[in-house]
């Protein structure tokens, strides 16, 4: 009886057992998840704003929030900063609130007591709570008919503005990004910054 080599044999056996284990799930084609740092572009990129530009722009404005004469020498203990909704005067549509939460995280962890937020954005809650420490349905660590929230000494905002030119060779975009510190009782600017950018891609990408 003629022998078959073993090294014959192995690639069929190998061939039955994958067959055999197979689930029928094929593994999509294409480009595999790419794990980037937020301040890295991907090869998913357009002209507009994307996490690259939020990241580069509050690092900066948080830096030169935190320098500013009214924030460090501010005469009546710790400033009070109510953070506005960012005007978003551009072409894409982005989640605004995204750089002024980012910037607010950047100062609370960095601003060392120099600064505190005001957490307007969740009155209804805290008028709630007020309401059931005034009808003693929880306790209160103080007198109830004081009159707890504090008033806000800045008001923080900012603002996004774009320019966009399209031809046969693509499309360009530049955004200028703007933020303010406002004295609310006179209305005086107190401290201003801005960044710019501007991109230039062969095809228009989709933002949402």
């Amino acid at each position: 009886m003629r022998s078959i080599p073993l090294f014959s044999v192995l690639p069929v056996l190998a061939g039955l057992l994958a067959a055999g284990c197979a689930s029928g799930v094929k593994n999509p084609s294409g480009v595999p998840v790419t794990v980037l740092k937020p301040d890295e572009q991907g090869f998913v990129a357009g002209s507009g704003i994307e996490s690259q530009d939020l990241v580069s722009v509050s690092d900066r404005m948080a830096r030169s929030l935190l320098g500013t004469p009214e924030i460090q020498k501010f005469a009546n203990g710790t400033p009070r900063v109510v953070i506005l909704p960012v005007e978003n005067n551009t072409r894409f549509p982005i989640n605004k609130d995204i750089f002024t939460a980012r910037i607010q995280a950047l100062l609370n962890s960095k601003a060392q007591g120099k600064m505190r937020f005001l957490a307007r954005d969740r009155m209804a809650a805290l008028e709630q709570e007020r309401q059931l420490k005034r009808e003693g349905k929880v306790t209160a660590n103080s007198d109830p008919q004081v009159q707890e929230f504090r008033g806000a000494d800045f008001f923080l905002t900012g603002k996004l503005m774009g320019m966009t030119t399209q031809a046969k060779a693509g499309t360009s975009d530049y955004v200028l990004y703007t933020f303010q510190l406002i004295d609310p009782r006179t209305s005086d600017i107190l401290w201003e910054d801005s960044a710019e950018m501007k991109k230039q891609s062969v095809e228009d990408a989709a933002y949402r």
